[in-house]
């Protein structure tokens, strides 16, 4: 299973930006899917999940100004994120979970500077 993220670049203080995870097939027994980011010189961070019951939980650095979807249908989360800040400047990473393991994309990066 590969999931590949897209939709990063960079963007001024303010603006916006959509991540797509773009899983390359269904994968069973998925019980959520989520974004996690890792800034510069940090670790890793959660910022966002939704399971596939459709609940959803953001870190509190976010809420409010991120969103997470998803088209199972089409195998792709999204992460719509509008007010952005220098801090959120990372590499976002998409993952899937299941009961026995994660997987992980490889990450794309968001830059957010003046």
């Amino acid at each position: 299973v590969q999931l590949v993220e897209s939709g990063g670049g960079s963007v001024q203080p303010g603006g916006s930006l959509r991540l797509s995870c773009d899983a390359s097939r269904s994968i069973f027994s998925v019980s959520s899917m989520g974004w996690s980011r890792q800034a510069p010189g940090k670790g890793r961070e959660f910022v966002a999940t939704i399971t596939m019951g459709g609940d959803i939980s953001y870190a509190d650095s976010v809420k409010g100004r991120f969103t997470i979807s998803r088209d199972n249908a089409k195998n792709v989360v999204y992460l719509e994120m509008n007010s952005l800040k220098p801090e959120d400047t990372a590499v976002y990473y998409c993952y899937a979970r299941t009961s026995v393991v994660t997987y992980w994309g490889k990450g794309t990066l968001v830059t957010v500077s003046s």
